[in-house]
């Protein structure tokens, strides 16, 4: 008698086999799609923007999501690694020290800032607001102008900040992040479309395990650890192999103040042309992914 788990395999293969002979539609497992959480963040926003809401959209912590893509517990992860307003993210460090890191798709978006409360709040009796540090950045010359005296106080991300206001009682606090919190934890938005604007992107990587397929218009991350004085002759080394720079992102080695650690990225697919070229003979240079190009 057929027990456990080949009984289990069994059955499955008997009504995939019956579904494909009656022309029955195949349901696919829903993909595990990890995001900075809780929900309501702009990484909730950018995981429903790439892959809707039919996939299983995982709010977890930064210690959560770091233990869950080194187990292989995710089909995919998403972290937002820069800015245009300040730059590198805290992230980007997190994503360099987790194990064989695979790049495989990367999502620039433009941001655009909701001040959300509690049904029944005005704007005019606002007296503070929680929002995520970078956010916090970005909505400053409107906060300046339309709120000086509010006092502003930093959350763990947008998600967090809108859970907060929502279980709170209070009327005078709001929450500034996207507008999907208002969904997520019933707030109304006071305010709309605050500091949208170029000046305003986030980057997220989206890292998984296999890598993509050239598509002609791509990007390749590099890391490189190395001293200073190295550095140069690096790059130079890359522009005589023809690499095409579009990025350099410094991180700390957390060993030497003169030892760096380098994220650089260039034009073009690991597997073709001039990057596999280089590749191939810099065993030095470690390969974090290749990716179709968005920007």
């Amino acid at each position: 008698m057929l027990k456990g788990t080949r009984l289990k395999a069994l059955i499955s293969i008997t009504l995939l086999a019956g579904c494909l002979m009656f022309n029955f539609p195949v349901f696919a497992a829903k993909e595990k799609i990890a995001y900075l959480g809780p929900p309501g963040a702009w990484s909730h926003q950018a995981s429903v923007d790439l892959y809707g809401h039919d996939q299983d959209l995982l709010g977890m912590s930064r210690e959560e999501w770091i233990a869950a893509y080194n187990e292989k517990r995710i089909d995919k992860l998403l972290v937002p690694v820069t800015t245009s307003v300040v730059g590198i993210t805290s992230y980007m460090d997190d994503v360099l020290a987790l194990k064989n890191v695979i790049i495989i798709a990367e999502y620039p978006k433009m941001l655009s800032y909701d001040l959300m409360a509690k049904p029944g709040a005005k704007f005019e009796e606002v007296k503070k607001v929680l929002a995520h540090p970078v956010a916090h950045a970005e909505v400053k010359p409107w906060m300046d102008k339309e709120m000086p005296n509010v006092q502003r106080v930093n959350a763990v991300t947008g998600g967090a900040a809108a859970k907060e206001v929502a279980e709170g009682k209070s009327l005078e606090v709001a929450s500034m992040g996207p507008k999907i919190a208002t969904t997520v934890y019933d707030l109304v938005s006071l305010k709309d479309g605050i500091e949208k604007g170029p000046h305003n992107v986030t980057r997220w990587w989206v890292l998984g395990y296999e890598s993509t397929k050239p598509t002609g218009h791509d990007k390749t991350t590099l890391l490189v650890e190395l001293k200073d004085e190295a550095f140069s002759p690096l790059l130079k080394g890359m522009l005589k192999s023809g690499l095409i720079i579009i990025d350099v992102y410094e991180r700390p080695n957390l060993e030497s103040i003169d030892g760096h650690k380098y994220i650089i990225e260039v034009e073009g697919h690991a597997q073709v042309g001039g990057v596999k070229t280089y590749l191939e003979t810099h065993n030095n240079v470690r390969l974090l992914g290749s990716y179709p190009r968005k920007y």
